[in-house]
């Protein structure tokens, strides 16, 4: 397979993956907000396990056409190493909302959806510096 063809992968995998940190934080603000409506907090919770489960399955691919890139085409540098650990970083963002998740469907207190609206600025600010990093490779 050639180096476009991985990259575009790589890049189609990485928006499937954002898609889901962004939006599992958006579950828990509606699940902070949805009050005694059991019916709703029941779907809003199936819908969360889904995207949660969709988001590792896009984080492994998305990892498998990353290492390829490196391994196959040598996209290396200080500047991956940086992005690296933010997308860890990342990660372990999207773990802790899943275990936000996880807490709900076990009838645990959650914050308020306040603190989740603010919660999920987190990833836009950690996905900024990443891409960054993936475009103008500074260093």
């Amino acid at each position: 397979m050639s180096y476009p063809w991985i990259k575009t992968l790589h890049i189609l995998f990485v928006i499937a993956w954002m898609a889901a940190v962004f939006y599992l934080p958006r579950i828990l603000v509606n699940v902070a907000e949805v009050g005694d409506a059991v019916a709703i907090r029941e779907r809003l919770l199936l819908m969360g396990r889904r995207l949660y489960k969709f988001g590792h399955i896009m984080f492994a691919f998305m990892l498998l056409f990353g290492m390829t890139l490196w391994m196959h085409f040598k996209i290396a540098g200080p500047w991956l190493h940086a992005k690296l650990v933010l997308v860890a970083i990342l990660f372990a963002f999207f773990i802790h909302s899943g275990r936000y998740l996880k807490k709900a469907a076990a009838g645990a207190a959650l914050p308020s959806s306040v603190f989740f609206r603010w919660y999920n600025e987190i990833a836009l600010v950690l996905a900024i510096p990443i891409i960054y990093l993936a475009v103008a490779k500074s260093f």
